[in-house]
């Protein structure tokens, strides 16, 4: 329980019996738990940027977002990082849940995370050490 206690609301994210389980699963379960893992998510990206070279830092806003949405879809080591930060905020029930539909939950899962680093995407800016080499 105390897992559960320490996720943020999201007034925005209901569940109702209208809603197929997985988008119940995506609105109780995923959303808060992204939501609260974001400095984490963010910080883990800035060090995809530094381990690629700092490329990102040379493209315009249009091209960042092409990079995060490559990252997530194309590195399967990044994004089974980013998958293993929200997993294990899962409860042991949870998991059991995700487990009997790992495909479609894990489809949802990404398009949150990168939906959530794109609207951080100015977070995302050139340390002031690159900027003096």
């Amino acid at each position: 329980n105390d897992i559960m206690r320490i996720r943020p609301e999201i007034p925005s994210a209901r569940v109702n019996d209208q809603m197929s389980s997985e988008e119940q699963f995506q609105n109780a379960t995923i959303r808060p738990i992204v939501k609260l893992q974001s400095p984490l998510l963010n910080e883990v990206f800035r060090n995809y940027i530094s381990k690629h070279k700092n490329v990102f830092y040379d493209l315009s806003v249009e091209k960042r977002m092409d990079y995060i949405e490559n990252s997530i879809h194309k590195d399967m080591k990044f994004r089974n990082g980013l998958k293993g930060i929200v997993i294990g905020q899962f409860t042991v029930e949870e998991y059991l849940t995700y487990i009997e539909n790992s495909s479609a939950l894990n489809k949802r899962m990404m398009n949150i995370v990168k939906e959530r680093l794109k609207s951080n995407i100015q977070l995302f800016e050139r340390p002031a050490a690159l900027l003096v080499s």
